[in-house]
């Protein structure tokens, strides 16, 4: 099984870019679909982005669509969040999951296996 690793968050201004890590800590993610999530307090834990290396295809949520890139390293070893333009709304503890079936999923709860988080601050 993998375990994902996330990191790359920090604090930014308004119109910063950043990129988000997710690490495989064991094996790599080839056989998985994965997807990036955040949750803001207080409210519900949220689908942003996600990659099916089975069927070539990526899926963006409406909200970070046109400012958001998902990739891979080359081995699949490594998922990459690339962001840009962000904004305050933005600000969340961002998750990266796995889960073993091809589809792009947007509920959180259909992912098996889930990294610890790396929190994202924009600042107005």
């Amino acid at each position: 099984q993998v375990q994902p690793v996330e990191s790359g968050g920090g604090l930014v201004q308004a119109g910063a870019s950043l990129r988000l890590s997710c690490a495989a800590s064991e094996g790599t993610f080839n056989i998985y679909t994965v997807g990036w999530f955040r949750q803001a307090p207080g409210k519900w834990r949220e689908f942003v982005a996600g990659s099916s290396w089975n069927y070539g295809i990526a899926r963006y949520a409406d909200s970070v669509k046109g400012r958001c890139t998902n990739f891979a390293s080359a081995a699949r070893k490594t998922v990459y969040l690339q962001m840009s333009g962000l904004l305050p709304k933005d600000t969340a503890v961002y998750y990266c999951a796995a889960r073993r079936n091809g589809v792009i999923n947007t509920i959180p709860d259909d992912y098996d296996y889930w990294g610890q988080g790396t929190h994202v601050t924009v600042s107005s």
